[in-house]
């Protein structure tokens, strides 16, 4: 069976799986998909889907979005810096959920802001719900006015 056109993902995939030290079978009981199956992307012989590779990111600890431009789902010339930043900030240890959660709803902000947003498949990471309701960080970001007069939370005393 002749390779078919994705990009070195298989490559990269076997890469992170030996660096995140797991074998071919124990990455596939974690990603919850078949032995023979991870095999074949790994060998360039199968494309899958964003949901595989949904699956096999998280059970990499890996960036999603990585993976789909190696796959060729993403555009990777438009999208690259932006995959690589949003990988930066999820892949920062020092940083919790929440935190990674409210630098990518700012990040976001600003890049819609600038006239580039991302667009709806990537909604649902940055959706201001997925943070504390009671958080009000980044709500009022890109505003151009200083409402620490009129605001009492923002009042210094």
């Amino acid at each position: 069976m002749a390779s078919l056109n994705v990009g070195n993902l298989g490559e990269y995939l076997r890469e992170q799986r030996r660096n995140a030290q797991l074998s071919l079978r124990q990455l596939a009981d974690a990603a919850g998909v078949s032995n023979p199956y991870l095999s074949q992307i790994e060998r360039g012989l199968r494309k899958p889907s964003a949901e595989v590779l949904q699956q096999v990111a998280k059970a990499l600890r890996i960036s999603a979005e990585t993976l789909y431009v190696r796959a060729g789902i993403l555009d990777a010339e438009r999208d690259l810096n932006e995959v690589e930043t949003r990988a930066v900030i999820l892949a920062d240890p020092t940083l919790d959920e929440r935190q990674k959660q409210v630098l990518l709803q700012i990040y976001e902000s600003f890049r819609k802001e600038n006239g580039f947003g991302s667009g709806e498949e990537r909604a649902n990471d940055t959706d201001p719900r997925a943070v504390a309701e009671d958080d009000d960080v980044g709500s009022d970001v890109g505003s151009d006015t200083d409402d620490s007069e009129t605001d009492p939370r923002r009042t210094a005393g």
